[in-house]
């Protein structure tokens, strides 16, 4: 897909009259001076490297969302501009800066990596640039080191993968698990959320093993599991890695089970990765198979706009625009005034998004439900069948937020795993 990187894009609507009703509401009239310039959107995505797939997902979600609202949120017109960040945080500086100060955006919107994110943050508050982060999951971006720029719908790395901890030790019966996943800050988040609410529960586990982004060829860390004494394989990957993992960890004879963080068999993916996909359960706070009003409103539309099922990524910006609109909605398309931009949008409730209702905490996160989700192959087609809720999950898991922001932040040296 591409964009004009100058001009506005005032595209048709293209989905159905009823999802503009269901899924994201109508903006109530407002009264907007002509002269207003329009609201310009610095959209940084990744368009190449290793997660261009689930870019693309992002890049659509955000587009069904615009076109719905024919480039028009509460009286403005809006522009969008959009930048590569090839999943390169030195680049996606770069092109923000660019972003900022050459093409003068109101706002950022944006980028798909945890690692990304965290790298632009101080660049964010060193310009008091309002920033939406509708997938970007790291943790301390609303626990220890917020940013007042930076506006999160989406959700935290640990959030879904304690939840998932919890359902393995208490609803499927693990016991003991190996956990294998990125070496760099979403996969430590979001492998030691599960470490952290299984090993709470009682469950051990017996080594945590870390690759490196890069990692093609996984032979070298599917040798360390062990060939017997364990229940399951935990994972975290996405993207082409998701792919390249599970097609490689069949291809090497294991057969214990694996559970997932939920962007592993993301619907972006799950198609390429095929049926070594089948039976795989996972956590995310989304999933293409959800049978809401809501959700099949929306699902509806995307694949009769871009001819494939949904992914996280395209709820994730779909639902970003959402709390972009609700915070013009709030100030009457004003946004002179960024403390307020930002409040507004923070502030926002979103009752009827396709993943579900929506609230913010203090901390300025979302509380949401996170799915548990089985790969299974439904009239021809691999779906994330949902098979059990976890309602109004916060960041904090069953912690109170000073009890769980005394502990050192989730990492590759915390929690410890408990060992064989």
């Amino acid at each position: 897909m591409k964009w004009n990187l100058r001009k506005p894009v005032m595209l048709a609507m293209a989905a159905s009259m009823a999802l503009v009703a269901a899924g994201c509401g109508s903006s109530p009239a407002t009264t907007t001076s002509k002269s207003q310039a329009p609201i310009k959107i610095g959209f940084l995505y990744p368009e190449t490297g290793v997660f261009a797939a689930p870019g693309k997902y992002m890049a659509n979600g955000l587009t069904l969302f615009l076109q719905q609202h024919h480039y028009k949120l509460a009286g403005r017109k809006i522009e969008v501009i959009t930048a590569d960040t090839q999943g390169n945080p030195q680049v996606a500086i770069t092109q923000a800066k660019k972003l900022v100060e050459q093409d003068h955006v109101n706002l950022l919107f944006g980028p798909l990596s945890a690692a990304v994110g965290s790298a632009l943050q101080p660049y964010i508050d060193s310009q008091g640039i309002p920033t939406i982060y509708p997938i970007v999951s790291s943790d301390d971006l609303t626990q220890r080191l917020p940013s007042q720029y930076i506006v999160r719908t989406g959700w935290t790395s640990s959030q879904t993968t304690q939840p998932l901890g919890d359902y393995a030790y208490k609803q499927l019966g693990y016991r003991k698990v190996v956990t294998v996943g990125y070496d760099f800050s979403f996969g430590w988040q979001s492998v030691s959320g599960f470490v952290s609410a299984f090993q709470n529960e009682g469950g051990k586990v017996a080594q945590e093993i870390w690759t490196p982004l890069t990692t093609q060829n996984y032979a070298p860390y599917l040798s360390q599991i062990p060939k017997s004494g364990i229940d399951a394989v935990m994972i975290s990957y996405s993207g082409s890695a998701a792919i390249s993992f599970i097609q490689q960890y069949k291809q090497f004879g294991l057969k214990y089970p694996i559970i997932a963080q939920g962007n592993a068999t993301d619907e972006s993916t799950l198609g390429a990765t095929g049926p070594d996909a089948v039976g795989i359960i996972s956590a995310l706070h989304y999933s293409g198979a959800l049978t809401t009003p809501n959700a099949v409103a929306f699902e509806k539309a995307y694949e009769k706009k871009f001819g494939a099922v949904p992914s996280y990524y395209s709820e994730g910006t779909y639902v970003g625009g959402m709390f972009l609109l609700a915070g013009l909605e709030k100030l009457h398309g004003n946004i002179s005034n960024t403390q307020a931009f930002v409040k507004a949008m923070k502030t926002a409730s979103i009752p009827n998004a396709p993943r579900g209702p929506i609230t913010m905490d203090k901390y300025g996160n979302p509380i949401e439900n996170v799915y548990i989700r089985k790969v299974e192959m439904v009239n021809g087609q691999l779906e994330n069948v949902v098979i059990y809720t976890y309602p109004k999950v916060s960041q904090f898991w069953t912690e109170s937020p000073s009890t769980f922001l005394a502990h050192p932040v989730f990492s590759n040296t915390y929690p410890k795993p408990t060992g064989p």
